[in-house]
C-alpha cells in the first residue's frame, strides 16, 4: 500500500427534479454574474436550459450562454469563452451537459484565472494557480468530470488533444439527475458506460501497490456497471439503472478507486486520446476498440491483476492456468463489449487507418506522455506502434 492523498470537494446534489436547486448552489458559493455552458441542441429541445435560465432570473442572477461543446471539445471554443467571460466579467461557470461541456468549461476557467495561454496548462509548459469556480447540470454519466481534477481539450491545428488535472478546476457542484440521461441515444449511453468502468481499470490495473478495500471497492463498480449496462441496453427509461451508472461513473473519476496505489496506467486513455484527435470517435467507443489489444500486449507483465480481474469482475472460472484464466478475462470483456454494441478493434469502430495513420499516432502518443508511460506494464513508441497495428 502506497501513501496517498485523497481530495473531493465537490458538493453533489444528487435525484430528481435536482437542477431546480441551481441557483441556490450558485449563490452559495459565490457566483452573481454566470456563464452557461453547454453543447448541442438536446439541452435546448429538452427544456433544461430554459428551466435553468428560468431558475437563474427569478433568483436574480445575471448570465450569458455560450453553446457549442462538441466530443473532443475544442481549443476555439475555450478562447472564445475565455474572452466572453472577460467582457461580461464573469465571476462563475454553469456546465450543462456532459463530460465535453465540463472539459470545456474548466479550460475556459483556467483561461480567465490565469495569464497567457491557456494552452500551455495541456502542452504541459506550466500549472494553472487557479479556475473560475464553476458547476454541473450533468446530463451524460461517463466522463466524471463532474468530480474529477481533469480535463481533456483538442487543439485543431495538428489535432492534437491533450489531458490536464489540476485540483482548481474540481468542480464547486454537481447537480446529478438521473432523469436527464433518459434521452441519450443508446450508443452513448454505451460508450458512457464504457468510458466509466475503464476510469477505473485504468487504475486497477498497476505493479505499484494496492489495497484491499480499493480493489473492492474497484470490482463492485465494474460490476454494477457492467450489469447495469445490460440493463438501460433492453430497458433505456429504467431510473434506478440510470442513478446506479450515473453514481458509478462520479465514483469511478474523484480518485476513490486508486486510493493506496500509483495512480494507474492510463495508456488506453493516452492511446485513444490520439485515436479521438485524429478521427473525432466517441471517447467510449474508442477506449472499447483499443482495450483488448492494450491487454494481450501487457497481461504477462500484470498477470496477478489480471488473474484476479477474471475471477472477481468477469466471473471466469477458477480452472487453468494464471495465464489461461487472464486471458479469459480479456475475451469475457471484449464479449461485454459487444453485447453493449461497442467495437472491439478500429475497423469495427469504422477507422481505417493506413499504417503511416499508426506511426504518426504513436509518436504523438509517445511524445505526450514524455516517451513512455505505463504501470501494468511500460510502454514506449515502438510498444504503442504494435498495440495501434494489433487494433486493425
Amino acid at each position: 500500500m502506497f501513501d496517498f492523498n485523497y481530495f473531493t470537494p465537490t458538493k453533489v446534489v444528487f435525484g430528481k427534479n435536482t437542477e431546480s436547486r441551481v441557483a441556490e448552489l450558485v449563490k452559495e458559493f459565490g457566483g452573481t454574474k454566470v456563464l452557461i455552458h453547454y453543447g448541442g441542441g438536446s439541452v435546448v429541445r429538452s427544456g433544461l436550459l430554459k428551466r435553468v435560465t428560468d431558475t437563474l432570473d427569478a433568483a436574480g442572477i445575471s448570465y450569458v450562454s455560450l453553446g457549442g461543446a462538441v466530443p473532443n471539445p475544442h481549443l476555439s471554443l475555450v478562447y472564445e469563452g475565455i474572452e466572453l467571460c472577460k467582457k461580461e466579467k464573469v465571476d462563475f461557470l454553469l456546465a450543462v451537459g456532459g463530460g465535453s461541456a465540463i472539459d470545456s468549461a474548466k479550460a475556459i476557467g483556467y483561461g480567465v484565472a490565469n495569464e497567457g495561454d491557456v494552452w500551455d496548462f495541456y502542452d504541459y509548459k506550466r500549472q494553472a494557480k487557479g479556475c473560475l469556480p464553476l458547476g454541473v447540470i450533468l446530463t451524460i454519466a461517463a466522463t466524471g468530470s463532474e468530480m474529477s481534477d481533469s480535463s481533456v481539450i483538442t487543439k485543431e491545428e495538428g489535432l492534437v488533444k491533450r489531458g490536464y488535472s489540476s485540483d482548481f478546476g474540481r468542480p464547486k457542484f454537481a447537480v446529478m439527475n438521473p432523469e436527464l440521461t433518459m434521452t441519450l441515444p443508446d450508443y452513448q449511453t454505451a460508450c458512457g458506460c464504457t468510458d466509466i468502468m475503464m476510469h477505473t481499470m485504468e487504475r486497477y490495473f498497476t505493479n505499484g501497490g494496492n489495497m484491499e478495500i480499493t480493489d473492492a471497492l474497484a470490482e463492485g463498480l465494474l460490476r454494477t456497471v457492467k450489469k447495469n449496462a445490460v440493463i438501460l441496453r433492453d430497458d433505456p427509461k429504467n431510473y434506478e439503472a440510470r442513478a446506479e451508472v450515473m453514481w458509478a461513473g462520479s465514483l469511478a473519476h474523484n480518485g476513490l478507486t486508486g486510493c493506496g496505489n500509483d495512480g494507474g496506467d492510463w495508456m488506453t486513455h493516452k492511446l485513444e486520446h490520439e485515436l479521438g484527435g485524429l478521427y473525432d470517435v466517441a471517447h467510449g467507443a474508442g477506449l472499447a476498440a483499443i482495450w483488448g489489444s492494450w491487454a494481450r500486449f501487457v497481461y504477462k507483465d500484470c498477470l496477478h491483476r489480471f488473474k484476479r480481474f477474471a475471477l472477481n469482475v468477469m466471473d471466469v472460472d477458477d480452472y487453468g492456468t494464471d495465464e489461461e484464466i487472464a486471458l479469459s478475462g480479456i475475451e469475457a470483456m471484449e464479449d461485454f463489449y459487444r453485447s453493449i454494441n461497442m467495437p472491439t478493434n478500429l475497423r469495427e469502430l469504422g477507422v481505417k487507418a493506413t499504417d503511416e495513420d499508426l506511426k504518426l499516432m504513436a509518436h504523438k502518443c509517445a511524445v505526450g506522455v514524455g516517451g513512455e508511460m505505463g504501470s501494468a506494464k511500460v510502454l514506449n513508441e515502438e510498444a504503442m506502434l504494435e498495440i495501434f497495428r494489433a487494433s486493425m
